[in-house]
């Protein structure tokens, strides 16, 4: 047997062992700290994962913050998520560690706490880090997989749109929506039924953006007046619900003024089709299955407003029977929604503490179900054969709070009702863990103290959680930013 020798090897093999000599020697004294980046780590292993702080043996006594690594950070708190990928602005973490007006946000007790403040550019290293993703020491970003499932709130008092994590529902994005310098008030979210798309409205815009869900990066600014399509001098404010056709081609939008009209808007061009007036007050619309008529809400009387889709023909029906009144509190229809059965809606009455069942065929109400003062918003769950319902001003079904929700049963029409939240509005039922999110609003000063301040101006609100199927609360409840209005679930 002749055995090679191959001489060339050796050149590599020298060069290998320098390689590694010099990587070790490069990487000497430095210490992954839990997977942080190394100078990250470094100021949060010595001066926040301590004895006594929020290290794995004390961070019970520390609103239950584990910062013992990268991962145990992203668990979060009881109050939410205290760090926000690409946001410091809305990370409290950066809050609590600041002692300079210049960086930002400041609350108190200023952390670490009974010890020495970090450095100036301690906090800003921090902030820059966390505007970057917050990355891990290998690169990594959280929640950053396009096909996880998602659910979108809009936060009323801030400008911007909070972004949940299905899996373990909490807050992952803050996203700054709207175009104008001054407030634009989303008011309103829903998301394409293939889950690709999220659309915004405003009450202080007359635009519908239009966002995709995989890296919620903004694709189009929709019109939804005349004006804000460059071809007339029509306008109109206060855009509240909107729906969209079942191929996501088309989207209806309310605007709810006293001369209140409604849009029609193509989702793929992205331009203005329909925009036609007439209404007092409208607020809540509904698609016919056959997608042949949308019918309108009035916030204010007993009447009930419809068009066929193309806007050739309108009616005006009532909700009890009566003339119309389009200006005595009477009945004041807010939300509406087809319901489980064909040719119904759904329609929750504030001022008669209601919710009236209507079919469209006869165009009349058919079931009248008393609830809870004050019903707003709606959802259906065909998962658990229900309509959940909030309740956002009812002072007298449970004492000492503001707010309840209820389950109406879809068959036989019976109510539970459930204590849930402060000032409660918008909800969603998240299909994958059959867990219904509730918004509360919580602006009302008697409400729950937040945890810690905002940068609008405001108290923050919080969403809360329960178990769809048994309509029972989870213990825990997540910080939001101020006035949190409405929640959409990616299909």
């Amino acid at each position: 047997m002749r055995i090679i020798k191959h001489h060339f090897l050796v050149p590599f093999y020298m060069f290998l062992i320098a390689f590694v000599f010099q990587t070790c020697a490069k990487q000497k004294g430095k210490i992954n700290h839990g997977d942080f980046p190394s100078e990250i780590g470094t100021i949060i292993a010595n001066k926040c994962a301590t004895s006594g702080c929020h290290n794995s043996k004390s961070s019970v006594a520390t609103n239950n913050y584990n910062l013992d690594s990268w991962d145990l950070m992203f668990k979060g708190s009881n109050s939410g998520s205290p760090v926000i990928p690409f946001n410091s602005a809305y990370s409290s973490l950066c809050f609590y560690i600041n002692t300079y007006d210049d960086l930002g946000l400041k609350n108190e007790p200023t952390m670490p706490l009974n010890a020495k403040a970090l450095s100036y550019d301690e906090v800003k290293l921090i902030k820059n880090w966390i505007d970057d993703g917050a990355p891990n020491i290998n690169g990594d970003v959280k929640w950053q997989d396009p096909n996880s499932k998602k659910l979108y709130a809009v936060n009323q008092g801030c400008d911007v749109l909070t972004v949940f994590d299905s899996e373990t529902q909490l807050p992952t994005r803050v996203i700054s929506v709207g175009t104008k310098a001054g407030p634009d008030t989303p008011h309103n979210i829903k998301v394409s039924s293939d889950g690709k798309y999220f659309y915004i409205i405003f009450i202080n815009n007359n635009i519908m953006q239009k966002y995709s869900t995989a890296d919620n990066s903004l694709i189009a600014n929709i019109p939804l007046s005349p004006l804000a399509a460059g071809t007339g001098t029509a306008d109109a404010y206060d855009w509240n619900t909107l729906i969209f056709t079942k191929d996501n081609k088309k989207a209806f939008c309310v605007s709810w003024q006293s001369a209140g009209v409604v849009a029609c808007v193509d989702l793929e061009k992205h331009k203005l089709i329909h925009y036609v007036g007439g209404m007092f007050n409208p607020h809540g619309i509904a698609l016919t299955n056959d997608e042949k008529n949308i019918y309108i809400t009035a916030q204010m009387g007993n009447c009930l407003f419809q068009f066929d889709t193309a806007f050739t023909v309108s009616n005006k029906y009532t909700l009890d029977g009566m003339p119309a009144n389009e200006s005595s509190n009477t009945i004041n229809s807010h939300e509406i929604i087809s319901g489980k059965n064909p040719n119904e809606l759904i329609i929750t009455c504030q001022q008669s503490n209601d919710i009236r069942v209507f079919n469209t065929i006869t165009n009349s109400v058919t079931t009248i179900i008393p609830t809870s003062p004050d019903p707003r918003e709606l959802v259906y769950s065909a998962q658990n054969n229900a309509y959940f319902i909030t309740h956002s001003e009812d002072t007298t079904t449970f004492a000492n709070t503001r707010g309840s929700v209820t389950k109406l049963n879809a068959t036989n029409y019976t109510i539970t009702k459930l204590k849930c939240g402060y000032q409660p509005h918008g909800l969603a039922v998240d299909n994958k863990t059959n867990l219904l999110y509730i918004l509360s609003r919580n602006r009302n000063t008697a409400g729950p103290a937040p945890h810690h301040t905002s940068n609008c101006v405001g108290r923050n609100g919080f969403v809360n959680f329960i178990n769809a199927q048994t309509f029972t609360l989870l213990n825990k409840k997540y910080e939001m930013s101020v006035d949190p209005y409405m929640i959409f679930a990616q299909p």
